[in-house]
């Protein structure tokens, strides 16, 4: 029986985070399980929209949801997934970082004067 290569499941993987209200409920969650109407203000959609990243979530295994009255609460399913988001936050910030040097220089060498051609 043939197996999925392990690249394709990491592949598969970053596709479940390929959308930014689906790296944005990891992110709120950090501070805790929270109910979905807690979730959409911090999100920034709308409720039918966040449920339906939210099952991608939980079809993904990266939340876990349970009942609380008429309440349901969302969580994380491994908290290794906040180690994942600060990685990618260094380096977003280590490429941002190299590309502000690079217009800095850019800027000042278009600040210095022509130099007239003999």
């Amino acid at each position: 029986m043939p197996t999925t290569p392990i690249y394709q499941v990491k592949a598969d993987f970053f596709k479940t985070l390929g959308h930014p209200a689906r790296v944005r409920v990891p992110e709120v969650l950090r501070g805790g399980e929270r109910a979905v109407n807690e979730l959409v203000p911090e999100v920034g959609i709308e409720a039918s929209h966040l449920s339906q990243q939210l099952g991608v979530l939980r079809r993904a295994g990266l939340v876990q949801a349970r009942k609380e009255g008429t309440s349901v609460l969302y969580s994380v399913s491994d908290p290794a997934i906040f180690e994942l988001l600060d990685v990618a936050r260094r380096i977003l910030t280590s490429s941002l970082n190299e590309t502000r040097a690079l217009l800095a220089e850019l800027a000042s060498t278009e600040a210095e004067p022509a130099r007239s051609k003999p």
